[in-house]
C-alpha cells in the first residue's frame, strides 16, 4: 500500500509537467500557424484547410491587396502600415468567424475562402469591400487605405492553386480600374504565367509590370 502512494505521489508531479509541455507545445504551433502582427493564419494553413472544404463545398476564393498601402507607409511611418494590416486582419477575421478562412499570404496581400454560391460571390466582395475601406483610428488620426479584390466562385472538388489564380487575376483587373473588386468566371487562367504565377507579380521574370 505505502509503494502504491508512493508512485502515485511521484507520478502526480511527472502527469502535470507533461501537460504543462504539451501545452505550450500545442501554444508554439498554434503561434507559428499565425501571423504575429495581424493574428491571421499563414499561408500553409490556409492552403490545407482550403483544400479541404473546396474538396466538399462550393466557395467563394477571394484575394485582396491594400491599394495605397506604401503612400501611408511613406507619409506617416510604417507604425501606420501595420495599424492598416491590424485593421484588415479584424475586417477579415470577422468575416470570417462563422465557416470562412482567412490568411495573411504576405505584405499586405490577404487570401478569404468563404461559403458562397455562384450567385453570392459579387455581393461577398461588395460587402467586404465596403468594409476593408472604412477609416481606422492612428494615434489621434483617421486613416484609411483603399483595397483591391478578385473573387471567383468555385464547385465542390475545385483546385486550389487554380482557384486562387484566377481569384488573383481578377484582383490585378481591379487594380487596373483604380480599386473595388473584379469577380472571375471560370477557373480558366486568362493571363500568361510564370512558374505557376501571374506574369507581373512579384518574383516572377516575365516582363511586364508589377501589380
Amino acid at each position: 500500500m505505502n509503494a502504491t502512494l508512493t508512485a502515485l505521489a511521484t507520478a502526480g508531479p511527472l502527469a502535470a509537467g507533461w501537460s504543462l509541455h504539451t501545452l505550450r507545445l500545442h501554444r508554439r504551433i498554434e503561434a507559428a500557424r499565425r501571423d504575429p502582427l495581424t493574428g491571421l493564419p499563414t499561408r500553409a494553413w490556409f492552403e490545407a484547410k482550403a483544400r479541404r472544404r473546396l474538396a466538399r463545398s462550393a466557395a467563394a476564393v477571394l484575394v485582396v491587396d491594400l491599394d495605397g498601402f506604401k503612400a501611408l507607409n511613406d507619409s506617416y511611418g510604417h507604425a501606420a502600415g501595420d495599424a492598416a494590416l491590424v485593421h484588415t486582419g479584424r475586417v477579415l477575421a470577422d468575416r470570417v468567424r462563422r465557416w470562412g478562412l482567412a490568411a495573411r499570404l504576405g505584405g499586405d496581400e490577404f487570401a478569404l475562402a468563404l461559403p458562397a454560391s455562384a450567385h453570392q460571390v459579387r455581393c461577398e466582395a461588395s460587402e467586404l469591400y465596403a468594409q476593408l475601406v472604412r477609416s481606422f483610428e492612428y494615434e489621434g488620426r483617421e486613416l484609411a487605405v483603399g483595397a483591391s479584390i478578385g473573387a471567383v466562385a468555385t464547385q465542390p472538388g475545385a483546385d486550389l492553386s487554380a482557384a486562387l489564380r484566377r481569384a488573383d487575376e481578377a484582383m490585378y483587373a481591379a487594380k487596373q480600374t483604380g480599386g473595388g473588386h473584379f469577380v472571375a468566371l471560370g477557373l480558366t487562367p486568362a493571363l500568361p504565367a510564370v512558374n505557376g504565377r501571374r506574369a507581373g507579380r512579384p518574383g516572377t521574370t516575365a516582363i511586364g509590370g508589377e501589380r
